[in-house]
């Protein structure tokens, strides 16, 4: 099997892997129901999906160059099919913290070996990096729409969406298909081992400005991700989680689109834009809390989507530039690092912070950061300018 097959293949299960990691976003008013999560819970929950993907990235950054892209392919689809186990049999805060780990395991190997497998398999570099854009972001919007059709209309809301899910995942079966790009050199045992970190000295502020960048993106992420579901039932009661994925859904449409936009444009100037609109975002969902209104909180999705595609491609593709090709996994695996902290720790603070008060309080908590944040990474951008270069594809 090669050619388009092939690598539509890989696309699919790229793109269904990411799905998987945003199924439960509008599946969390049940759990709050039926197992009383407080807003800390909730975020709590969200946040351990970072922590397996930061996890996935510090012990396999790399895995697939040394077992090739099939078998990382292939163990990251079951570790996607054991979170969707958990989620079902063991419906417990526990087993909900254990299942949003091996689901952000599953998409932290998928993200980097299935990228480079479309790379290496698709002739045209563009449109490879296109079809990695829209398979990894796109992924992650189709789960909430997904997840809230199925469990809108049909029995078992906390049920039927993750065997949709798997039923997703069946073409992985036809994985075996595919050719090898990567072949190995080291069994699967004894190629984990864990990734290096550094930052070069003399990019090192080019590097800040990036990963300060890309942390105020994850945040904003985090934020619409999270508490999207919780907003509309403060604010309809009982939305119905068609409405909630959908609503979440918005937001990735938004990041997909900018971040295409952005692989064209100089990523000083992507930076900038994102730099003005992530705090614009995070300011509109304050109002929206405050006012009550679901429309102005749609727009908040799309302008603060639209920051978070800019940001974070314009990062990536700093990033890759900042280092000689032996040092490139180290870095930018040191501004994922980053990233994802800002996927966590902000948004558990809010959840901390809305239990405490409200979820007005707590966002505009983190509109404050977020402005701080964008306005350095402005500030250090316009400082330390990218040098004259070809942005690099989004990898994660």
């Amino acid at each position: 099997m090669r050619g388009r097959v092939s690598v539509g293949l890989v696309v699919w299960v790229f793109t269904a892997v990411m799905l998987g990691g945003t199924v439960p976003a509008p599946l969390y008013p049940f759990y709050v129901r039926s197992l009383g999560l407080s807003e800390l819970q909730v975020t709590l929950v969200f946040a351990a999906y970072a922590v397996g993907t930061l996890t996935a990235l510090l012990l396999g950054g790399g895995l697939s160059d040394r077992v090739g892209r099939r078998p990382v392919l292939a163990l990251a689809v079951g570790i996607a099919v054991a979170s969707t186990a958990v989620f079902l049999l063991a419906p417990t805060l526990p087993g909900l913290l254990v299942a949003r780990v091996l689901s952000g395991l599953s998409v932290g190997l998928t993200t980097g070996t299935a990228t480079a497998a479309i790379a290496e398999l698709h002739d045209d570099r563009r449109t490879a990096t296109t079809l990695a854009t829209v398979a990894n972001m796109g992924g992650l919007g189709l789960g909430p729409v997904v997840s809230g059709v199925v469990a809108q209309h049909l029995p078992g809301p906390t049920v039927a969406p993750y065997l949709a899910f798997l039923v997703l995942l069946l073409p992985v079966l036809a994985l075996g298909l595919v050719p090898e790009t990567r072949p190995r050199t080291r069994t699967l045992a004894g190629a984990v081992r864990p990734q290096r970190l550094a930052v070069p000295r003399a990019t090192r502020a080019r590097f800040v400005a990036a990963a300060v960048g890309g942390f105020a993106a994850f945040a904003v992420l985090g934020l619409f991700t999270s508490l999207t579901s919780s907003f509309l039932g403060q604010e309809l009661g009982d939305p119905g989680p068609q409405l909630v994925g959908l609503s979440v859904a918005v937001m990735f449409a938004a990041a997909v689109a900018c971040q295409l936009l952005a692989q064209r444009w100089d990523p000083d100037r992507a930076a900038l834009v994102g730099a003005l609109l992530l705090p614009v975002g995070t300011a509109s969902v304050v109002g929206a809390l405050a006012a009550g209104s679901l429309p102005v909180f749609l727009l908040a999705a799309v302008v603060g989507g639209s920051g978070v595609g800019f940001s974070f491609q314009s990062a990536v593709a700093r990033v890759g530039g900042l280092a000689s090709a032996d040092e490139r996994a180290a870095v930018t695996s040191s501004f994922f690092v980053v990233a994802y902290l800002g996927i966590t720790v902000p948004v558990v603070g809010v959840g901390e912070i809305a239990t405490a008060t409200s979820l007005t309080a707590a966002a505009a908590a983190l509109a404050v950061l977020v402005l701080v944040l964008s306005a350095a990474a402005a500030v250090l951008t316009r400082r330390h300018p990218t040098p004259a270069q070809r942005p690099a594809p989004s990898s994660a």
